[in-house]
This record gives C-alpha cells, structure tokens and sequence, in this order.
C-alpha cells in the first residue's frame, strides 16, 4: 500500500535519483531542469522551511516518487509552484502521481496560497494529462523566475 508522507532525510538520495533517472528517460537536454538544481541531493534542507513542503510516495519502505509546493520566486506571495513532481517509471499510471499532487494542492490551500503554478516538459505527457485531468489550465508564458528555461509548458489552477 502506497503511503504519502513529508520528506524526511533519509529519502535525499533516493528522491535525487528517481528525479535524474526520470529527466535522462526522457532523453531531455539536462540544463535549465531540476536535474542541475545545487539542492536535488539534499530535497529535505531545502523543502523543510516555512512557505514549503515536500511529500513522498512510499512502497513497501522503497521511494518510489515525490512532489513539493514552494512559494513562486519574483511573484505575489499568494502563488506557489508544484516542485519536483516524478514518479519511478513502474509506479506510474498507477495514481501515485495523483495522490503526491492532491496532498501538494491541499497542503498549498492550506497554507494560505491562491493559484498553483507549473512548469514541465513536452515529452512528460502522461504528467500533462494528469495536470489537465485536475484543472490546470495552459499558460502562453512562464511565471515568476525558476531558472527552468527548459521547460516548455507552463500551467495553473486557482485553489
């Protein structure tokens, strides 16, 4: 049984591969995306302030995805980003991203934020029509200041 819980330490280094792993999938050119951020090896300093949290999906005590909500650098403090959204390629299609995005957007709510923004990669499609299947609407172009210039398809919901 799959079970969604904050990121704790221990899960740094297995997050940071799922994360990589996923990008080198893909085959997707790896600058300007999460996979050279300075702080994927270490998700949980970084996830663990106010304003941001980050959740992991866990199986039979193996990580098997993540996903984390921060506030939108260069941007009114009522927006956030979803963050850092993969799933191990064998725990998809099976709800794992749905239930990590779901505790991300409640968790948002409750925070106090307005809107949740997203940024992601054309050839994430599966994510995409996960993304369009809760509400997210296409944006023409980015918002705030993510360093992700990689990223293609920006979204966002009111919460």
């Amino acid at each position: 049984m799959v079970e969604v819980t904050q990121i704790q330490k221990l899960h740094n280094k297995s997050i940071a591969q799922i994360i990589r792993s996923s990008l080198e999938e893909f085959d997707i050119d790896l600058a300007g995306t999460v996979y050279v951020d300075p702080y994927l090896d270490d998700m949980y300093s970084h996830f663990t302030v106010p304003a941001k949290v980050y959740f992991i999906a866990i199986d039979n005590n193996e990580v098997i995805g993540g996903s984390g909500i921060a506030p939108l650098d260069d941007t009114s403090t009522e927006v956030c980003e979803l963050q850092r959204m993969f799933v191990t390629k064998r725990s998809r299609g099976k709800g794992v991203g749905k239930m990590l995005m779901d505790a991300c957007l409640k968790q948002a709510k409750d925070m106090g934020f307005k809107q949740c923004y997203l940024e992601t990669l054309a050839p994430m499609k599966d994510a995409i029509k996960l993304y369009e299947r809760t509400g997210f609407k296409y944006l023409d172009a980015p918002m705030g200041n993510t360093g992700h210039y990689s990223c293609q398809t920006w979204m966002t919901i009111n919460l």
